[in-house]
Order: C-alpha cells, then sequence, then structure tokens
C-alpha cells in the first residue's frame, strides 16, 4: 500500500470515530439486527398456541402473522431518509425504544386486535432499527476494505438471527406461553438503549431543504399497497381479487408519482441519481432476484420436507440448518473474497453457484436422500449469501455518505419486495404445475380433486376424508405432482438466478478503495478534549 492511500485510511478511521470503538459499535449494531432478525421469524412456530389462546379468525390470524414485515418493509424508506435528516443514532434509539414497548404489549396481549396492533408497532420500530443498523455501519467505516468485512459480519448475524427465530421459539414453547417468545425482546432493549447511547456515534446527511413529508407519506402509503398485494398473490388468493387487484394499483399509482414528485424536487427525500449509477442500480436488482429464490424455495423446501419426507418441523429445521450455517461462513468470508475476485466475478460467481445448488436440488424425489439435500442446501446457502453480501457491499459503497440511510432503506426494502414477489411467483409456478396432475384420479370425485389440487396439505386431509384405495390412490398422486411442481420451480428458479448472473456483469470489476472521500479530522486540541475541530482535510 503506498503511502498517500495509508495516509487516507487513517484520516478516515480517525473521522469514524475512535480506533478499535468502531468494532465495538459494530457488535452493538449487530445485537441490533439480531433482534429484529430473530423477531421476524419467531412467531411462526407459536402461530399454533396463539390461534388456541385467542380464538382469532382465519384474517385475524393472517394479520397476526403478516402485519409485522407489511408495517416494516412500508416504512423503511421514511425512517431510512429521516434518519439522514434528525440523526440516525436517534432514530435508531427511538426504534429500541418502540420494540421494547411493543414487545410488553405483544407478551400481554389478551385478544387477536391488541396484538395486532403490537405487530405493527414492532414493524414500526424495526423499519427504524433495519436502515439504520446499515447507515451508521457505513459512516463508522469509511474504508471500504474494513467496511466489507463489517458487512460480512452484519449478513452472518442476520442469517443466525433467522435461523435461531423458530428454534428459540420452539424452545420458549415448551417451557413457557407464546407470549415469552415476545418477551426476549425487553431485556435485550434495557441493555441496547444506554449502551447505544453512549458508544454509537450521531451522524446525519445533507440538510439542504426541508423533508419531504408529503413524498414519505407517499412512498410508504406505496410501498403498503404493493406489498399488500403482493402478499395477497403469494398466500393464493385470486388475481382477479377486488382486495388484491386494488392495493397493488394505488400503491403503484402513489409510488409512480413518489418518482415523479422526487425527480421535479431540488432536495428530494431519495436522490433517484443513485440509480442512474450501474453499480447501484445493479446492485438493487442483485436483491430483489437473490431473495426472489431464496423465500420461495425454502418455503417449498419446508413443505417438501414435512409433507412428503414426514420430517417433523424440528427435523425439518436442522435439515435447513446446513443452509444457515453456509451462509454464515460466506458472509465471514466475504470481505477477502471481494477483495480478490471483485463485485462483478463475486456477485456473478454467487448466482451460478446457487443455480447449480437448484439443478442439484432436481434430483428430489419422494425418497429421503440425505446426502443430496445436505449439499445442495449448503451450495444453496453459500452461493446466495456470496450475491447478498456483493451486493449490498456495492451498493451502500456506492452511494454517498450523506445518503447513506436512503441507500441502506432502498437495499432493505429490495430485500423485503424479493421475498414477497418470491413466494407469489413461485408459489404460482409451484400450483400451475401441481394441480393438472389431480384433475383425474380414478376413483377420486370431481369436487375431491378440485380441493385437493390447492394443496398438498389440503390433499392430504381430502385423501383422508375419502380413505380406502381413492384416498390411498389420491394421496399418491398429490405427493407425485408436489414432486413434478417442486421440480419446475426448481428449474424456474434456476432460470431467473441465471439471469441475475447476466445482470451481475454490470457491476465494477474491481473493488475501488482509494477513491477520494472527504472527511473532518479533529485537531490535536480536540482529540485532547477542546471543542474546536480544525477544517475538514480531503483524503486521496
Amino acid at each position: 500500500m503506498s503511502g498517500t492511500t495509508t495516509a487516507a485510511v487513517g484520516l478516515r478511521r480517525r473521522a469514524a470515530g475512535a480506533g478499535a470503538n468502531r468494532w465495538v459499535v459494530l457488535v452493538v449494531l449487530c445485537t441490533s439486527l439480531l433482534l429484529v432478525a430473530v423477531d421476524a421469524t419467531v412467531l411462526h412456530v407459536a402461530v399454533p398456541a396463539v390461534t388456541e389462546d385467542l380464538r382469532p379468525s382465519a384474517i385475524e390470524l393472517l394479520w397476526i402473522v403478516d402485519t409485522y414485515p407489511l408495517v416494516c418493509a412500508s416504512l423503511l424508506i421514511l425512517f431510512g431518509t429521516l434518519g439522514d435528516r434528525v440523526g440516525r443514532r436517534r432514530i435508531l434509539l427511538l426504534g429500541y425504544a418502540l420494540f421494547g414497548v411493543a414487545s410488553a404489549m405483544a407478551a400481554v396481549a389478551h385478544d387477536p386486535q391488541l396484538l395486532i396492533l403490537a405487530r405493527a408497532l414492532l414493524g414500526v420500530g424495526g423499519a427504524m432499527i433495519m436502515p439504520a443498523t446499515l447507515s451508521i455501519l457505513r459512516q463508522v467505516f469509511p474504508d471500504r476494505r474494513e467496511r466489507a468485512l463489517a458487512i460480512g459480519v452484519w449478513s452472518a448475524v442476520a442469517a443466525v438471527g433467522a435461523a435461531v427465530g423458530p428454534l428459540l421459539g420452539g424452545f420458549l414453547l415448551e417451557h413457557f406461553w407464546w407470549g415469552s417468545v415476545f418477551l426476549v425482546n425487553i431485556p435485550l432493549m434495557l441493555v441496547s438503549l444506554p449502551v447505544g447511547r453512549l458508544l454509537l456515534p450521531e451522524s446525519t446527511g445533507g440538510e439542504d431543504g426541508p423533508w419531504d413529508v408529503a413524498g414519505a407519506l407517499m412512498a410508504a402509503a406505496g410501498l403498503f399497497g404493493v406489498v399488500l398485494g403482493i402478499k395477497r398473490l403469494g398466500g393464493g388468493e385470486p388475481a382477479g381479487s377486488l382486495l388484491t387487484v386494488v392495493p397493488l394499483l394505488v400503491g403503484a399509482t402513489l409510488l409512480a408519482l413518489f418518482v415523479r414528485r422526487q425527480r421535479q424536487r431540488k432536495h428530494p427525500l431519495v436522490d433517484l441519481r443513485m440509480f442512474t449509477r450501474p453499480a447501484f442500480s445493479t446492485s438493487v436488482g442483485c436483491i430483489v432476484l437473490a431473495m426472489l429464490a431464496l423465500v420461495g424455495l425454502e418455503l417449498i423446501a419446508a413443505q417438501y420436507l414435512q409433507l412428503v419426507l414426514g420430517l417433523s418441523p424440528l427435523e425439518t429445521g436442522l435439515r435447513l440448518l446446513p443452509l444457515t450455517v453456509a451462509a454464515m461462513a460466506a458472509g465471514l468470508c466475504g470481505a477477502r473474497m471481494l477483495r480478490r475476485f471483485g463485485p462483478r466475478r463475486m456477485v456473478c460467481a454467487g448466482f451460478c453457484l446457487t443455480a447449480l445448488a437448484v439443478v442439484l436440488l432436481t434430483a428430489m424425489g419422494r425418497e429421503d436422500q440425505a446426502p443430496l439435500l445436505f449439499a445442495g442446501f449448503v451450495l444453496l446457502g453459500f452461493g446466495l449469501e456470496t450475491t447478498l453480501f456483493g451486493a449490498y457491499e456495492s451498493m451502500l459503497s456506492e452511494a454517498p455518505a450523506e445518503q447513506a440511510g436512503g441507500a441502506a432503506a432502498i437495499g432493505e426494502t429490495s430485500y423485503q419486495l424479493g421475498a414477497g414477489i418470491g413466494i407469489a411467483l413461485l408459489g404460482t409456478v409451484m400450483n400451475a404445475a401441481y394441480a393438472p396432475g389431480l384433475s383425474s384420479v380414478p376413483g377420486v370425485p370431481a369436487a375431491a380433486s378440485a380441493a385437493a389440487g390447492h394443496s398438498l396439505g389440503e390433499a392430504y386431509d381430502v385423501a383422508g376424508e375419502l380413505g380406502g384405495s381413492a384416498g390411498s390412490a389420491l394421496r399418491r398422486a398429490a405427493r407425485d405432482s408436489f414432486v413434478h411442481g417442486l421440480h419446475v420451480t426448481l428449474l424456474v428458479s434456476a432460470g431467473l438466478l441465471l439471469l441475475g448472473a447476466v445482470m451481475a456483469l454490470r457491476l465494477p470489476r474491481a473493488m475501488q478503495c482509494d477513491a477520494d472521500v472527504a472527511v473532518e479530522v479533529p485537531s490535536p486540541r480536540a482529540e485532547a478534549g477542546s471543542a474546536t475541530h480544525a477544517p475538514p482535510v480531503r483524503a486521496r
């Protein structure tokens, strides 16, 4: 490394805040992320207990599960850009407080309506926390090499949280009541609030012009409508249903008006010029495609393991554990791979490796093939995390530091939209390939065949009611049709992943670490405790 570059790195580290303290900041931020990631999945195993205790209607149960991700995805841009304006640490600490209060409300909820309200408040708190962690990370680690390592740790923690959620929920349900899955948040919040206030640095972006309140609300309402419509499609609702079409149309219209408004404003809420940079727009597209493949495949894989192979929920979680472990390993190795191979080859290789894993998994059949599943899930987890790591790092590094909150919010929103679209799209492909195989099963009435065509679980219920040879025939046909649909879905996913590999060719070939960065370096007197500071120094 040249002397000039070494000096620049030193200046950027000093500007970020006191040497090794930045790694302590990373620990605090990762704790925040772990909490949000766990809470996104911890309720899944508690749904039967909640249903038995609160007796919610089918619609109330749907809102209990979906309110948190729906509200969180809708408000990411609002709070991400607000943090750029009023202070990212301030928004993060408010998110901590709200998350703790909402967790207490959820734990003691005595009716479905209160639990839905608490879950909505948890979504608001999550929307405050998620973009703030990434934007503070961007500020604390101005040197791209160190930032890449920090993002790798950050993404590995996210993978751990998603896997720990169901396991933690299952453990708590075995020993306590369902509200305990929310109470675990409160001690962490009680610790995170004072620690975060003490250790986290405050930072803001550009403060020119007023914050666009109308634009923020327009983006939130538009995203709410789009995500709601996508979730309804993913839940099997008819595409022509008014409750599906209207939210999609209204949401898409509001987002189009939001984009138009931002282009016309002198001081936009989100600088859409970031999307004119190939590295930024390509990274966002890669995040959407990667999540589209991951969430849809995980959902279908869980059904295959439980309904076709007959594994218990715990056994299913253990079978999927290699995927999480491989994702953690990829996150921890990501910084080294990015320096060696560069964003283009890293993200492209990640997509190709994931596509290879998906094609390998098409060998799954009606019989359990544990070694095949292990190898497929390891490749899948490593490939997808490699892709997401490279895309997130490129997106965050490409965005201006003053727009870090908005850029982080865009990345997290892309993550949520990709997940929703993945469930809707791959679920539709799965149903289209599955249902025809049950249209003419010998000895099964047409009405029973139609009901069985909705899902494999429903087919098993219908087969149990029929009994005898007709029930057995329907059960075999449904299992065979599901495996066929799984193969078709995997091939479609492989095609989308290869499309992502082609898209990744627009990313930079090498990791640029020596660009000009303007940083404010404290004077010696300031470091000694004085309130005065030296003027900004431009480091090269």
